[in-house]
């Protein structure tokens, strides 16, 4: 701003040019004379910039439709072209981008058409008022939305007494855990300790970084039985979409909570209390700590440690699946972790099961046409050694599709990695193998588990395995729609 009114004679140099002060143009005025003085308005309407001036702005008269002039204009290191003339804020980027190319230009676009042309006219970047507003209100919605969901939960288990079953996978993941954790927090916060939660699962813990996650976090989590459900006064189900899906639950169990980031086309019971299914975020952590944030809650050092890695490991490190939210509430979470703990889950020792597992993956992989490669393990103890070893075959040069399989005391069971965009391998594997078992996942990766009690006449397990599998992988590519002839390894 000025010290004096009046119309003033132009610097030669100045940060911040506004050309056009309608209601867009005095907004930013406004917005960045709280943070510098170093702002020159112009404007064609001469008694707007006596006004202006009255206000103590460095104001100018000139009319955009005029090309860019030296003479008359201070040389900025920002240019704000914000008149509502289309045609003369297309033309006058063109024309400082002419003179000046290394100004930085800020454009209002009038419509949505002119969004591209000022784009590609030099603008570094454009605002849309109106796309702006209903983004803007958009936004304000849906965290309104959230608030309501996050206080619907509170008051809903504030009345509660008694027992409370959480219901993780069924072998869970630090996804389903710190979902489980963090469900805990707000279970005692509203009820003040007159509800007792259990964290529930029925499968193992298997893989190395989830072992090293649930010891060094020491926590409590207890297996399932019949005895135990039945004790549940309610029960709440974590990163799961429905009873019985990849959760020890039978398909007609009441839930009284449910809260999930997938959908699998399951029918959630009518009778469910509350329900918060997110399709569109990367990890059911996230809106857990949403609810956290909502709700004001203090947040324990081993749940926030816990809810990051937990939306760590279901984004593969914010690589899938990730959205904005996700990253909001990682950034939130990351002051109130232990750093030191974080790091020693994330490097646990290899067991040497997993080691030999992978090393029978990428001794015995077969390509197929098409990038496809499968893998028979033969004999395995701990179902988690095969998604490791499925991420190290689809990094293999040419491989687009992994598919690993190996056979359990009671289980067969498959994993799957695609890098092919034409393919959403939690589909193509539910397609294929779910008529005979548990099957699905994302786009990018999927698994199914398939029960031995269908073949229990075959007593040798790898005999079993060379048996049926060829069936098998003949209907995953049926349904993938790839040649069904090997090509030699090179």
């Amino acid at each position: 701003m000025s010290d004096e009114g009046g119309v003033s004679n132009s610097p030669d140099k100045v940060k911040y040019l506004i050309f056009g002060c309608g209601s867009t143009g005095y907004n930013i005025a406004e917005e960045l004379a709280k943070e510098s003085d170093d702002i020159v308005i112009v404007d064609k309407d001469e008694k707007r910039v006596g006004d202006l001036t009255d206000q103590k702005y460095n104001a100018i008269v000139y009319d955009i439709n005029i090309p860019w002039s030296d003479e008359l204009l201070p040389v900025p290191d920002f240019a704000f072209v914000m008149s509502n003339d289309k045609v003369a804020n297309l033309s006058f980027v063109k024309s400082i981008k002419a003179t000046h190319p290394s100004i930085h230009i800020i454009a209002r676009a009038v419509d949505a058409v002119s969004v591209d042309m000022l784009e590609e006219a030099g603008a570094d970047y454009v605002i849309f008022p109106q796309e702006t507003v209903a983004k803007k209100a958009i936004h304000h919605a849906f965290k309104l939305q959230s608030s309501l969901q996050a206080r619907k939960l509170y008051n809903l288990m504030s009345g509660w007494e008694g027992n409370l079953g959480i219901i993780a996978h069924t072998n869970p993941d630090p996804d389903s855990i710190s979902s489980a954790m963090a469900l805990v927090a707000i279970a005692e916060n509203a009820t003040k300790g007159k509800l007792k939660c259990h964290i529930i699962y029925d499968g193992n813990i298997g893989h190395q970084e989830n072992k090293a996650f649930v010891n060094l976090l020491e926590i409590d989590m207890v297996r399932s039985t019949p005895e135990l459900l039945c004790t549940c006064d309610y029960i709440a189900l974590v990163d799961s979409p429905a009873p019985g899906v990849n959760n020890c639950l039978d398909k007609s169990t009441r839930v009284n909570i449910l809260i999930d980031h997938h959908a699998n086309g399951e029918e959630i019971p009518q009778d469910t209390e509350f329900i918060d299914m997110r399709i569109g975020i990367g990890a059911t952590a996230s809106i857990l700590t949403q609810y956290l944030i909502e709700l004001d809650l203090p947040v324990d050092m081993k749940v926030a440690t816990a809810l990051l890695y937990g939306i760590k490991a279901d984004t593969r490190d914010f690589k899938r699946n990730v959205t904005p939210s996700d990253l909001n509430y990682a950034a939130f979470l990351l002051p109130l972790t232990d750093g030191e703990l974080l790091a020693k889950i994330v490097t646990p020792a290899l067991s040497e099961e997993t080691l030999d597992i992978i090393g029978n993956a990428i001794n015995k992989r077969k390509a197929r046409r098409g990038g496809y490669l499968f893998s028979n393990v033969g004999y395995i103890r701990n179902r988690d050694t095969l998604p490791q070893a499925a991420d190290m075959l689809i990094n293999l040069e040419g491989v687009n599709t992994a598919l690993v399989y190996g056979i359990s005391d009671d289980m067969i069971y498959l994993s799957a990695r695609s890098k092919d965009v034409r393919l959403h391998i939690g589909n193509t594997i539910s397609e294929a193998f779910g008529q005979v078992g548990d099957a699905g996942g994302h786009a990018t990766m999927a698994a199914a588990a398939i029960p031995l009690s269908l073949f229990s006449k075959v007593k040798n397990k790898e005999e079993l395995l060379s048996l049926i599998i060829d069936p098998l992988l003949h209907e995953f590519t049926r349904v993938a729609g790839i040649e069904d002839e090997e090509s030699s390894e090179s």
